[in-house]
């Protein structure tokens, strides 16, 4: 194919030189041939010879001036005519003396003609002047031509050299065509055009049908393909295309680990309040294809399989201790200490009583008072005691019950974590509607001291994260304090959560928001590092913001600010 299309190109291109090169060969014949008859008819004493001579001679000086003219420039002949078109020279002497063969009347009538016409000399390529006398009158005419064999000849001479070109031409464009081919085919993994036609409708409907975000990179960092899934998953736009990624993102975990800033396979990361797993492949020409998928639902399901196991040992441990009440019970109603049993019983149930009963009068949303329900079942298997303060008032008007109680779920597991196994341990919720003002002040105040604070060293800073997409998110004051958010008045809940754990250092209160950063060894079935990187980017989803502090008894207290959360209360006018 490359080969037919280099030859026919050549063909063509010296076909396009040849045609007009004939043209050019008579025009310069016929050009030379009127400058030689100009430059006979100026000669001094032409004129005069031919008016004062005794006519026409084969032998006369007009025949010799002719013949020498003739010789010297090379022409096929020049032929010199009286008024009435009679040579008085030719290149065949014999035919001195007869008349012109071909029409004089144009020259004779003080013209200049040059043309290419049949003669008696063959065809040639002819240029005719006026000869004029010292006044100006024509007195005669004077013909030149240049045999057309002549100008043929060096047509055809021309064309051997020109085919030699074309054929130079010819051999290195198929050099240069083979080259280009076989680089082509590399660069094509030796794929015929229809085949890169298929492949590249197969690649878009792929990228486009698969439930999985791709995000193509090039070696600057800029966007060169984004398909719907990413778009949808990290809020891409199709004009985001040709601009770089971490720029599109901002800084953050994702952008880091989407530009290859951060190594591994499997990366987790949360965006828009979605968990990611994001792995990276580069490519040959220094780019890069990264790829995520969402696992939030995977993940708020192992945490809800991890609250179900604990669900379920905590019932295995009741099941344990109703054996155990059981046996006491019998042994007393054995012995005939009735009254002793009853009070037993009253007392045993009692207290569980009083535990469901408390938290469903201080906290009237159903699901969040299950949740505690359980996590306090929970807390009293692994030996903590969860308790919720006296000011935690909760009324059943939130906005999302559900993620709330993903936060909520969160700090308290991360909490009964910090508090296992140690003395007395605890774990303290708080509850609590603000106003706007209320708020402000709850998020600026500074973190509670500890219960025997050392007189050499000051109370470590409070480091806190703020939303970044609401004016009203909590920002970070000079003094290390959280700057307020201002809501209407019965819309704003302040979640507290604090435990009797070691507590979190100062240099470290930044990175615990920080996804995939845990000091926990992680399940089989899940990562660690997530819980309050979800916790943070829901309390940024409306607006809020999150702390963490020291609590009074020395270990962690985590405080979330939601300000719009509730429901206004309605007026009961």
């Amino acid at each position: 194919m490359q080969l037919a299309i280099a030859t026919g190109v050549i063909a063509l291109v010296t076909g396009l030189f040849l045609a007009p090169l004939s043209e050019e060969l008579d025009d310069r014949a016929m050009d030379r041939a009127l400058a030689i008859a100009q430059t006979t008819a100026a000669r001094p004493g032409l004129a005069a010879r031919l008016t004062d001579g005794p006519g026409p001679s084969a032998r006369g000086p007009v025949q010799r001036e002719a013949e020498r003219i003739r010789k010297a420039t090379g022409a096929g002949y020049v032929v010199i005519m009286d008024t009435d078109g009679v040579r008085w020279s030719h290149p065949e002497p014999r035919r001195v003396g007869a008349h012109v063969s071909t029409d004089p009347s144009a020259a004779l009538a003080g013209h200049e003609v040059r043309h290419i016409d049949e003669g008696t000399l063959g065809r040639s390529a002819r240029g005719k002047v006026p000869l004029r006398d010292g006044r100006g009158e024509v007195i005669g005419a004077v013909s030149v031509g240049i045999a057309y064999e002549g100008v043929r000849e060096k047509f055809l001479g021309a064309v051997p050299e020109l085919l030699a070109y074309a054929g130079g031409a010819l051999a290195a464009g198929v050099l240069a065509s083979v080259l280009v081919s076989r680089r082509l085919q590399r660069r094509t993994h030796d794929l015929a055009f229809s085949d890169i036609s298929s492949l590249l409708d197969e690649r878009e409907a792929m990228l486009h049908g698969i439930r999985e975000g791709v995000v193509a990179l090039d070696a600057d960092g800029r966007i060169r393909l984004v398909n719907d899934e990413a778009q949808r998953l990290l809020e891409l736009r199709p004009e985001d295309t040709g601009r770089p990624l971490a720029e599109v993102l901002g800084p953050g975990r994702t952008a880091d680990v989407l530009c290859g800033e951060v190594a591994g396979t499997d990366l987790l990361t949360v965006s828009g309040g979605r968990v990611l797993v994001a792995n990276r492949m580069p490519t040959a020409d220094g780019g890069a294809v990264a790829t995520f998928r969402d696992r939030t639902e995977l993940e708020l399901l192992g945490r809800e399989l991890d609250g179900s196991r604990g669900l379920i040992d905590a019932l295995r441990a009741q099941d344990h201790e109703h054996a155990n009440r059981m046996h006491l019970l019998l042994g007393l109603l054995q012995l005939g200490q009735h009254e002793e049993a009853a009070a037993y019983l009253r007392e045993t149930v009692g207290v569980h009583r009083a535990t469901a009963e408390q938290i469903a009068e201080r906290v009237e949303d159903p699901l969040l008072a299950a949740l505690l329900v359980g996590k306090a079942t929970v807390a009293a298997e692994r030996g903590v005691a969860l308790r919720l303060t006296d000011g935690t008032r909760l009324p059943d008007r939130l906005v999302d019950p559900r993620e709330l109680a993903t936060v909520l779920g969160n700090l308290v597991d991360n909490a009964l974590d910090a508090a296992a196994g140690s003395e007395g341990a605890w774990v303290e919720v708080r509850l609590r509607t603000q106003d706007g003002e209320e708020a402000e002040a709850e998020a600026s105040s500074p973190e509670p001291p500890p219960t025997a604070p050392e007189p050499a060293q000051a109370p470590a800073p409070v480091w806190t994260v703020s939303g970044t997409d609401s004016a009203s998110a909590a920002e970070p004051a000079a003094d290390g304090t959280t700057a307020g958010t201002r809501a209407a008045p019965s819309t704003c809940l302040v979640l507290t959560v604090a435990d009797s754990g070691p507590g979190i250092d100062g240099d470290k209160r930044e990175l615990v928001f920080a996804e995939g950063w845990s000091t926990k060894t992680p399940p089989p079935h899940r990562r660690r590092g997530l819980g309050l990187a979800l916790v943070r980017r829901l309390a940024e989803r409306h607006g809020g913001s999150v702390r963490v502090g020291r609590a009074a008894g020395g270990g962690a207290e985590f405080t979330v600010v939601l300000p719009q959360a509730l429901h206004p209360a309605r007026s009961s006018g």
